[in-house]
C-alpha cells in the first residue's frame, strides 16, 4: 500500500534542524519567534481589512512573541491555502487544509470563520467568504458523505483513498462520513448572513444542499435500515475502517444521527457521537433560520426545525452518564444499547467544544461538569507532560497533544488564569517556527506532526482577536 494520510502528518521530522537553528530561546519558555509570513508577491490572497487589523491587535498585546505569533497566524489561510477564482461568474473559492492539496468542509469551514466579521468592510473578502459557501454546496451536492473534495472535479481520490472499498465519485478526495461535515457549512453560511445580511450565496443549488443536508441526517438516523453509506480500508490501523462490512459497530435507532468517523477522521468507537449530534441540532436550527429569512424556503424550515427538536430529545435522554466522582455528564460517544465512550478528543466537535460551537453556555452546569472530565486524568486522551499539558487523541501518538484542544480550553474558559496558561503554551510549543502545529509531544515541542495546518493557525488568531476584544486587559498583561 502506499503513503497513507497517517504518514502524511508525520512530515515533520524534516523541519527539525531548520527550527531548531532559526529560532533563539531567551529562556527555557520565552522565546523570539520569526517573522514568517510569505512574501507579499507569494501570498494567495490580501485583504485589506485583516492587514489593517493585524497591527491593532498587536498593539494590545504586551508579550512580543505572542504578538509575533499572531501575526503569523491569523492570515494563514489567506496566505497561502486559498484559491479563488469564479465559475459560471460566481465566486469560488477553493481551500485545502495546508500540506494536504484537498479541502475538507469542516477545515474550510473553520479556517475563514474568524475572518466574517471583517466581511462588511472588505469586498474582496466578502467575495471570497462567498466562494467558499458556494464551492461547499458543490461539493455536498457531489457526495454529501464525503469528507474532503478535490479541487479539480474529475480528479480520483488521494493516494491512501483510492482502494477504499465505498462509492467513490470524481473530484472526491476522501469519503469517510462524518457527521460534522454536514454541520460546518451551515455554520459557516449562517454566520456570513448574519455578518453580512448578503443572500446572494442562497440560490437554487444552496437550497438544494440544504435539503441534501437534512435528508442525509434523517437516512443516517438508520430508522429505515443502515442506508446506503458503507467503507472499508486495506489498513493496519482499526482507526481507518470500519467494522461489519463497512457499516460500522452497531448502534439502536433512537433518534441521533449516525456519525461513522469523528472530525480527526478516526473511526467511532460507537455510533451515536454525541458533540456531532449536539453540532447537528445547533446547525439544524441555523439552517431553518436561514431557510425561512434568507430564502423563504418554509417547508425546508419546518423539516429543519422538526429534525434538531427530534436530536435534541434523543441528546437528553440518550446523551449522559452518570461519572462515579463528578455526577451527570455528557458522553462522547453511546450506541444507544447502553454502551458508552468516556473520552474526549483534541479536535472539534468535542466535548470541550460544545459551548464554542454553540449548543450551550460557558457557565452550563452540566457542561462544567464535562469538561473537568475532559480536561483530567480521567480522560485518557489528556496528556500530561514537562512542557505542557492537553488534549490528543488517537490519530497520532498517545503521548502527543493538540494545539487546538489548548486553544478552545481557552476559548470556553470563564478564568483569567487559565487563559493565561493556554497562552503561555501556545506561545511556546512552536518549536521556534512561528505557527501552531497539529500536535507535538508532551515533553519536548520540536516533535510534531504537521508544519503547515492552517486551521490550528487561524483559530489561535480568532482567539487572540476575541480576548482583544472581550479580555484586553488579559492580553495586555505580560504572561511570563
Amino acid at each position: 500500500m502506499g503513503i497513507t494520510r497517517r504518514d502524511w502528518i508525520k512530515g515533520a521530522a524534516s523541519t527539525f534542524a531548520m527550527a531548531q537553528a532559526g529560532w533563539e530561546a531567551k529562556s527555557a519558555f520565552g522565546l523570539e519567534l520569526p517573522h514568517a509570513r510569505p512574501a507579499l508577491a507569494d501570498r494567495h490572497f490580501s485583504s485589506s481589512a485583516i492587514e489593517e487589523l493585524i497591527p491593532q491587535v498587536q498593539r494590545q498585546i504586551g508579550d512580543p512573541a505572542l504578538s509575533t505569533l499572531f501575526a503569523n497566524c491569523f492570515p494563514n489561510t489567506l496566505d497561502t491555502t486559498v484559491f479563488p477564482g469564479t465559475s459560471e461568474g460566481k465566486p469560488d473559492t477553493f481551500i485545502v487544509t495546508g500540506d494536504i492539496a484537498a479541502m475538507w468542509l469542516r477545515d474550510s469551514a473553520a479556517q475563514v470563520w474568524p475572518y466574517l466579521p471583517l466581511a462588511r468592510q472588505d469586498e474582496k473578502l466578502r467575495f471570497l467568504l462567498e466562494g467558499v459557501i458556494r464551492r461547499q454546496t458543490h461539493c455536498i451536492l457531489l457526495d454529501p458523505y464525503a469528507n474532503a473534495f478535490q479541487r479539480d472535479s474529475s480528479a480520483p481520490p488521494l493516494e491512501w483513498a483510492i482502494d477504499n472499498k465505498t462509492e467513490h465519485r470524481p473530484g472526491v478526495a476522501e469519503r469517510k462520513w462524518e457527521l460534522d461535515s454536514l454541520c460546518y457549512p451551515v455554520r459557516l453560511a449562517y454566520g456570513y448572513w448574519q455578518a453580512t445580511g448578503d443572500t446572494q450565496p442562497f440560490d437554487a443549488q444552496w437550497r438544494e444542499a440544504g435539503r441534501t443536508v437534512v435528508h442525509t441526517f434523517r437516512t443516517q438516523q438508520r430508522t429505515q435500515g443502515q442506508g446506503p453509506y458503507s467503507f472499508l480500508r486495506v489498513t493496519t490501523s482499526p482507526n481507518d475502517t470500519l467494522a461489519l462490512s463497512g457499516y460500522g459497530n452497531p448502534g439502536r435507532p433512537v433518534g441521533l444521527v449516525f456519525s461513522m468517523f469523528r472530525p480527526s477522521d478516526d473511526a467511532c468507537i460507537f455510533p451515536l457521537f454525541i458533540p456531532a449530534n449536539q453540532f447537528a441540532v445547533v446547525s439544524l436550527r441555523q439552517l431553518a433560520t436561514l431557510a425561512s429569512k434568507a430564502v423563504h424556503d418554509d417547508k425546508l424550515a419546518a423539516e429543519a426545525s422538526a429534525l434538531a427538536a427530534e436530536i435534541e430529545a434523543a441528546l437528553q435522554e440518550h446523551g449522559t452518564v452518570q461519572h462515579p466522582t463528578l455526577g451527570r455528564i455528557w458522553a462522547y460517544e453511546v450506541d444507544g444499547y447502553g454502551g458508552t465512550a468516556l473520552l474526549d478528543d483534541g479536535n472539534a466537535p468535542g466535548l470541550l467544544t460544545i459551548p464554542y460551537l454553540g449548543y450551550c453556555r460557558k457557565g452550563d452546569p452540566l457542561y462544567r461538569r464535562t469538561r473537568q472530565f475532559a480536561l483530567s486524568a480521567a480522560n485518557p486522551y489528556f496528556v500530561q507532560g514537562k512542557v505542557a499539558e492537553g488534549i490528543g487523541g488517537p490519530h497520532v501518538a498517545r503521548n502527543m497533544i493538540w494545539p487546538m484542544s489548548i486553544t478552545f480550553r481557552a476559548l470556553t474558559s470563564q478564568d483569567d488564569g487559565e487563559i493565561r496558561y493556554c497562552l503561555r503554551v501556545l506561545r511556546d510549543t512552536t518549536a521556534g517556527t512561528g505557527f501552531i502545529h497539529e500536535s507535538f509531544d508532551k515533553d519536548d515541542p520540536f516533535k510534531y506532526t504537521r508544519p503547515w495546518f492552517a486551521w490550528a493557525n487561524t483559530l489561535f488568531g480568532e482567539l487572540v482577536v476575541r480576548l482583544a476584544h472581550e479580555k484586553p486587559a488579559l492580553l495586555a498583561a505580560p504572561l511570563d
